[in-house]
């Protein structure tokens, strides 16, 4: 059989991340493990095992059905904006927005959220930590924006 080199893409920027349909997701399928530490921009959804790290700020991580994530160390094994848990998490979890653990999915650990949702029938055993949310930083040019009219009316009153 013929093999064909695999196609090296850049690493995406901040600013190709816009351009990314929000369906579009990384997704790790059942049968397959990795071992070690996932960065990603794009949101993941995770079937298989990972014994690691998964860190996705500013995204959402999916663990499915068949989908288990162990943690190695003490820290967080999971990462990310959004997390929805239908199998099986081992380790700490830190979502910056929104934690959802659905009927089957078992979170052994401890959470640190914003909002939180444990459907009937899913297992935690666990501390919480529900935060305030995050405040929206406004950009000073915003926050300090005259219109043309209010800078001319601020002139002809001095």
């Amino acid at each position: 059989p013929v093999f064909q080199p695999a196609t090296v893409t850049p690493f995406p920027t901040a600013s190709s991340k816009a351009a990314h349909s929000a369906a579009e997701q990384s997704v790790l399928t059942s049968g397959m493990t990795v071992r070690g530490e996932i960065i990603s921009t794009e949101a993941l959804y995770i079937d298989g095992i990972v014994e690691g790290e998964i860190k996705t700020l500013g995204e959402r991580v999916t663990v499915g059905p068949n989908g288990k994530v162990v943690a190695t160390s003490k820290a967080p094994c999971i990462t990310a904006r959004e997390i929805v848990v239908l199998g099986t998490v081992i380790g700490d979890i830190v979502a910056t927005d929104r934690l959802e653990i659905r009927a089957n999915g078992s979170v052994t650990g401890d959470v640190t959220t914003v909002r939180l949702r444990i459907e009937d029938g899913s297992i935690f055993q666990g501390g919480i930590d529900i935060r305030k949310p995050e405040p929206k930083l406004v950009p000073e040019i915003e926050q300090n924006h005259f219109s043309p009219s209010d800078m001319e009316y601020a002139a002809a009153a001095v």
